[in-house]
């Protein structure tokens, strides 16, 4: 295996289209080389969500711009990669296509190696841009997409400790924003005005807190968001406390949840040694979150790690980073990998969405 591995990364999952070049040294630290992320919040932002067909199209028009400027700003080339990444899933069917295609077409007619990125695994491992970590590690992965925690034991090698039910956490933040009218990005917008209310002020509810493990719910809490926000009659100083009790709340979820997690990992893995706790993306960049997932760890004997906020939202650097990882293990792809909708990183965990669900 060579000294030094570069990879050419390309993400194309939902609404950000980006490629990043990244190098891995002999020592196993990475080099960011380039990292391109071209946003499309001005096309989504007047419909409050990202609609998938503007996406995909956007994509198409973006993709070959932002994968020859990863390329330029790494000073490289093509030839000069030992391989190619692109996020082949879980997403947006026709987002999805638009990346996983060009990467496809490149390394095909460059005739070098291909490697098909689960997302997930993406941000899973997204921390290994900065640090070095060694496995295993207790993962909680928050986005607009996924809420779950997992024990990251390597490489391809996952196991599920809980998920989502219902919504995902970044998906009930931006849903909260959009019933009180705080704008989009909704997340972003939701942390914002939080800092502006009262987090006492309403007393909403914690679905499934003390049951099902560490299995996660926000529909409920969604709910009660909805039902409170038709009795605000646009007074701001109201949506600015219902904002801040609905971040409240969430916190406390997490902290329930966390140190059933942190307890089932112990149980699990019979680690004695302080543990990294790694938050992963788009909701880990929420200041209020990491503040208190921190106080969790603390309380619980881990260590919490968090991504830089550049790598808490969807990228190319981690998809890149993932693809080196997956080269050295060799699992690499064959060419006619398809797009997946959904992708679990632990295939025997149970898909715990839909009517008539037992917990």
């Amino acid at each position: 295996m060579k000294k030094n591995i570069t990879f050419l990364g390309i993400e194309t999952s939902c609404d950000e289209t980006a490629a990043a070049v990244i190098q891995e040294n002999e020592g196993g630290f990475a080099k960011i080389l380039s990292n391109i992320v071209s946003s499309q919040i001005k096309e989504h932002e007047k419909f409050g969500g990202v609609v998938p067909e503007l996406a995909a199209r956007a994509h198409v028009e973006n993709i070959d711009f932002i994968v020859n400027k990863a390329l330029m700003e790494s000073k490289l080339s093509i030839s000069d990669m030992d391989g190619i990444a692109a996020t082949a899933g879980p997403g947006l069917i026709v987002c999805l296509t638009v990346g996983l295609n060009v990467g496809k077409s490149i390394a095909a007619f460059a005739n070098k190696p291909f490697v098909a990125v689960n997302h997930l695994e993406g941000h899973a491992l997204s921390p290994g841009l900065e640090n070095k970590i060694k496995f295993p590690y207790l993962l909680l992965l928050i986005s607009g997409g996924h809420s779950q925690y997992l024990i990251v034991k390597d490489i391809n090698e996952y196991e599920q400790l809980g998920t989502t039910i219902d919504d995902a956490l970044g998906e009930a933040f931006d849903k909260t924003a959009k019933m009180l009218d705080l704008g989009y990005p909704g997340g972003p917008n939701v942390e914002k005005f939080s800092k502006l209310g009262d987090k006492n002020f309403y007393k909403l509810p914690e679905p499934i807190v003390n049951k099902a493990g560490c299995n996660l719910s926000f529909a409920g809490l969604k709910t009660a968001v909805l039902r409170e926000s038709k009795n605000i009659n646009n007074d701001q100083q109201l949506k600015y406390n219902l904002a801040a009790s609905f971040q409240h709340t969430v916190n406390k979820i997490l902290e329930k949840k966390t140190k059933e997690a942190m307890r089932q990992f112990k149980i699990k893995t019979s680690h004695k040694e302080k543990i990294p706790f790694i938050v992963a993306g788009g909701v880990a960049a929420n200041m209020s979150i990491r503040e208190n997932l921190k106080k969790v760890s603390e309380e619980m004997n881990f260590i919490p790690l968090f991504p830089n906020l550049k790598f808490c939202g969807d990228n190319a650097a981690m998809i890149a980073w993932a693809g080196i990882k997956r080269f050295k293990k060799k699992l690499v792809n064959e060419i006619d990998f398809v797009a997946r909708s959904r992708w679990p990183l632990d295939p025997s965990a149970k898909y715990l969405k839909g009517p008539g669900l037992k917990l």
